[in-house]
């Protein structure tokens, strides 16, 4: 009897990807093949570039921060048409690599790279737009019936409220993306000093990826 044996893993940079991200690749980034770094973490936590792009243009200020930047998706189109993006992470790695693709794409001359934990150096920053997408905690944020922005960065008090607290304090304008299963009403209770909160489905290729709460100011781009 013959047996078939399905590719379950690619191999990348010496590292073993799931072939569900790795065929999402040109996704993430339309000059993959130019030399981007990724690793798997990476792999499924950055936003896909058709998104990347269209929430960069709702984004459009002077200064733009990304207190998680990762491996560079969001601040390298934020790059392209706002005049600096302030690129914050705590993994100096996932920094070397946000530069490293930041080259690739012509824009890393206008990013400022820090290694640093947002929850102690906020006090230095302060740009016109916060975008951010703290981590989600991984892929079983989707097995959540309800997601809770609190489950955000969990080993804080607070989570995702209190990383909201922080960014209040550097831009009075955030883009907050979110799990596609989030509460709803945590949006509309963050909203409480804005007096308003526009929720953007972002839907790629029929389905729902994911969810961008805008509060503040912004442009209305397609």
């Amino acid at each position: 009897m013959k047996h078939t044996w399905k590719k379950t893993h690619h191999n990348f940079q010496n590292q073993q990807i799931p072939m569900k991200y790795w065929a999402m690749r040109y996704m993430l980034f339309s000059k993959f093949n130019s030399g981007i770094q990724l690793d798997e973490e990476s792999f499924y936590s950055v936003c896909p570039e058709v998104l990347s792009d269209h929430i960069a243009k709702r984004c459009e200020n002077n200064i733009v921060c990304d207190p998680f930047c990762g491996a560079g998706g969001n601040i390298i189109q934020l790059a392209m048409i706002c005049k600096k993006v302030i690129a914050v992470d705590i993994d100096p790695n996932k920094i070397r690599m946000a530069r490293h693709n930041a080259e690739i794409y012509g824009v890393a001359d206008k990013i400022e790279f820090i290694v640093g934990d947002i929850f102690l150096i906020y006090p230095k920053l302060k740009a016109d737009v916060v975008f951010m997408s703290p981590p989600w905690g991984g892929p079983g944020y989707s097995l959540t019936k309800c997601y809770s922005i609190e489950t955000m960065c969990s080993d804080h008090v607070g989570g995702g409220f209190r990383i909201f607290d922080i960014v209040k304090t550097i831009a009075p304008n955030i883009a907050f993306h979110l799990p596609k299963n989030t509460n709803i009403l945590e949006c509309v209770m963050l909203a409480k000093d804005f007096g308003k909160v526009e929720i953007q489905q972002n839907i790629i290729n029929g389905k729902l990826n994911s969810l961008t709460a805008f509060f503040g100011d912004f442009y209305w781009n397609t």
